[in-house]
Formats: C-alpha cells, sequence, structure tokens
C-alpha cells in the first residue's frame, strides 16, 4: 500500500492506494485538513497512523514550507518506509520536462502532469490547479511539458486588492455580467483574471486539446470557462501514486 501526501499551501491531503495488476489500483482512503489544522495535530495522535498500518512507499509532495518538512519527518519516522520526497524530474512516466531547470519545477505541477498523461494518453492537455496559486501547464500529446503560467488563486487576488488599496473590502461577492457593487466588481474581477489566463493558454495549444482541472477552487473555475474541461479532484495524489509506481519499478529486478 501507497501513501501518498500533497502539502500544499493552504492543505494537506493524503491517501492509501492500493496498487493492483498492470499499473490499476484504488484509494482505500483518502482524507484533508488545513494547513493550520495538520500543524496543530497533537503529538500523540499521528495522522497517518489513524487508520492504517505500515505503507509499504510513502510518497510526498511538498509545497508549504520547512515547517511542514519538519512534521512530515516527524510523523512518518514511525513507518519502516524511507519517504520519496519528489521533485521535477527531466522525464519520468512518460512526461518529459522542458522547464530551463527541472528541478524547479514545484512537485505538485510535477505530479499532476504525469497523473494527466495517465488519464488522457497521447492527447494535448492543459492541466490546471486552482488552489492558494493558480497554475496552468501545458502538456503535449506526446508527453511534453511545454510550460505553463502561475498566478495568484481568487482568495489571494482578494487579498491583496484589500491590503494595498484604501478602500476595498475583504467580503464576498457575486459573479455577474455587469457587476454594479463594489464587492460584486471585485469578485467577478477576479474570476475573469482566472478563467482567462487559463482559456488562453488553452488557445495556445490547440482547440482539439483536453483541460484538466483539479484543486480547491476548481469547481468554481470550470463554471467560467468556455472550453472543454475535466474536473479530476486528486490530480496530485493520482501523478504521486504513479511515481512512487515508477520508482518501485525500476528498483524491482527483472524476473529470469
Amino acid at each position: 500500500m501507497i501513501l501518498a501526501i500533497d502539502a500544499g499551501n493552504s492543505r494537506v491531503k493524503w491517501g492509501w492506494y492500493v496498487a493492483g495488476r498492470r499499473g490499476s489500483g484504488h484509494w482505500s482512503s483518502i482524507a484533508t485538513v488545513s494547513l493550520i489544522e495538520f500543524a496543530a495535530t497533537s503529538d500523540h495522535i499521528n495522522p497517518f497512523s489513524a487508520t492504517h498500518e505500515n505503507p509499504s512507499r510513502i510518497v510526498i509532495s511538498n509545497v508549504a514550507g520547512e515547517g511542514a518538512h519538519q512534521l512530515l519527518v516527524n510523523w512518518l519516522s514511525i513507518f519502516d518506509a524511507e519517504p520519496l520526497w519528489v521533485k521535477g524530474e527531466r522525464e519520468l512516466c512518460g512526461v518529459k520536462n522542458r522547464y530551463h531547470r527541472p528541478e524547479q519545477l514545484g512537485p505538485d505541477r510535477w505530479a499532476s502532469l504525469i497523473a494527466a498523461r495517465a488519464l488522457e494518453p497521447g492527447r494535448s492537455c492543459l492541466v490546471v490547479n486552482a488552489g492558494t496559486a493558480t497554475t496552468a501547464d501545458a502538456l503535449s500529446g506526446g508527453g511534453e511539458f511545454l510550460g505553463g503560467v502561475i498566478l495568484p488563486g481568487v482568495d489571494l487576488m482578494r487579498f491583496v486588492l484589500h491590503e494595498h488599496t484604501g478602500r476595498l473590502p475583504l467580503q464576498d461577492g457575486s459573479f455577474v455580467k455587469t457587476p454594479r457593487n463594489t464587492l460584486d466588481a471585485i469578485e467577478t474581477g477576479c474570476r475573469h483574471a482566472q478563467a482567462g489566463a487559463v482559456e488562453r493558454m488553452y488557445r495556445a495549444i490547440g482547440s482539439d486539446s483536453r483541460c484538466l482541472v483539479s484543486g480547491g477552487g476548481g469547481k468554481a473555475l470550470i463554471e467560467q470557462l468556455d472550453l472543454p474541461c475535466r474536473y479530476v479532484e486528486n490530480l496530485v495524489l493520482e501523478g504521486l501514486a504513479r511515481i512512487a509506481l515508477a520508482r518501485s519499478s525500476a528498483r524491482t529486478p527483472a524476473s529470469s
């Protein structure tokens, strides 16, 4: 069984993946908590040992910083498996990384690209994660990561407007076609910015591509997009499981 952990900027999500034959498998359980709740977990209550026993493999994407790294190290020390801390690589699982410095590609983006390649084999994709930040990454039909964009997510956009202006409030508004109050103007503007960035990236890679959307803000983003989309709730975890399986296969000698 694989323990896959996605430590993001706002939330920590983890899942227990049961591998089957020929690359098949399923998730026996998935859990998620806010990063604040995760950091406040009691030393006597290990969030990873509550439901399952020792995993055979542990694979982690961490973009939450050194504090989250140390928490994970401490809690995972009860298991025998050595954690695999994912980072961008030149090539893995049929995906070629064309970043100028492949290791600088975020582990969550790398895992999402690998998941997209498995879910849409042979097809070009725009891989979108909508969370604290929104990323939109172009993947060719041949498995090349061509590049991508990073922009603030909706909540971060709202916060920045509030912090750096004298009078704009930090309150929820509604998305409407023609906003006639300040709250709706902020909400609509932020959501237009998200959708506009995604749609421009989509046009750049071709209209026959698929758009895979994930993240906490993914469902709301899809409502604004005028292009074929597929929501994948646990895209990063899906990619992490495949990375763990690929690494395991590479270490297993071929049978005689």
